[in-house]
């Protein structure tokens, strides 16, 4: 079985950002394959990776919803639409070296993600076999964890800036683990784009408060922002950018 490693906390304080820095250490390192899971619907991981991102799995839900409803159906005749959907989800995974990935996306207008959801969870369970590491990059919020989109994991990483919000979102997020009865073997959080890389009182207050791991701190970087403006993968980092330097030194004091 797949170590999973899944890595949620509010929206905009760089979880997909540090998930792709992580995904390639762990590549780096030896640990290959990886499947790497992007289940936020607005995803944007194979963007940090710099990869091309494959047919979403809602893109694969909506081609079969509308397949019903065609004259010029994609499913080959006398193929059954649940066939087809496998055959489709063989599609639905970029294969590079060392990891593969594989995109929730989003479903088009309205309509629940219900089903979305179900795709991505049964998938990873059908592949996480066939992987040592399976790292989950979750979307924003509290959701997939309330729907236990994963069926277990190892170590649960939550990820805040320097706000109060911030840290108490990841505190929620710790308290519905533990209400779900997850028990990750480790849970912590990274406070990310810390100013000099420091943390101030307010925000070490609130930490305690949440009762909250701190596996460390990742600064602020400019670098960071110039790469996203230019549309320039965040992997490609020089080895010495502080921000991968404050990582690496994160993960290997958590063992990975």
């Amino acid at each position: 079985m797949a170590k999973i490693i899944a890595v949620a906390g509010k929206g905009g304080v760089g979880k997909t950002t540090l998930t792709g820095l992580m995904i390639q250490y762990l590549c780096k390192n030896g640990k290959t394959p990886i499947l790497a899971v992007d289940a936020d619907a607005n995803s944007n991981l194979n963007e940090v990776l710099g990869v091309e991102a494959p047919p979403t799995l809602g893109e694969i839900r909506e081609e079969i919803e509308r397949a019903g409803m065609s004259l010029n159906s994609p499913i080959p005749a006398g193929m059954a639409k649940g066939d087809y959907l496998q055959m489709r989800l063989e599609d639905a995974i970029t294969e590079e070296k060392d990891f593969d990935l594989m995109v929730m996306g989003r479903t088009q207008g309205q309509g629940c993600y219900c089903f979305v959801n179900g795709l991505v969870q049964t998938q990873i369970q059908r592949l996480q076999a066939n992987y040592p590491y399976l790292v989950v990059d979750n979307e924003a919020g509290m959701e997939h964890i309330s729907r236990g989109l994963l069926p277990t994991m190892d170590v649960a990483i939550l990820v805040s800036d320097c706000s109060r919000r911030g840290v108490q979102a990841a505190g929620r997020i710790a308290a519905l683990m533990q209400e779900l009865n997850f028990k990750p073997k480790q849970m912590g959080l990274i406070v990310n784009r810390a100013p000099d890389g420091k943390l101030d009182a307010g925000t070490m207050d609130e930490i305690q408060k949440q009762r909250l791991h701190l596996f460390g701190v990742v600064p602020q970087s400019d670098e960071v922002y110039r790469y996203d403006c230019d549309g320039k993968p965040t992997v490609q980092l020089p080895e010495d950018s502080p921000v991968r330097t404050a990582l690496v030194r994160i993960l290997q004091n958590i063992g990975l």
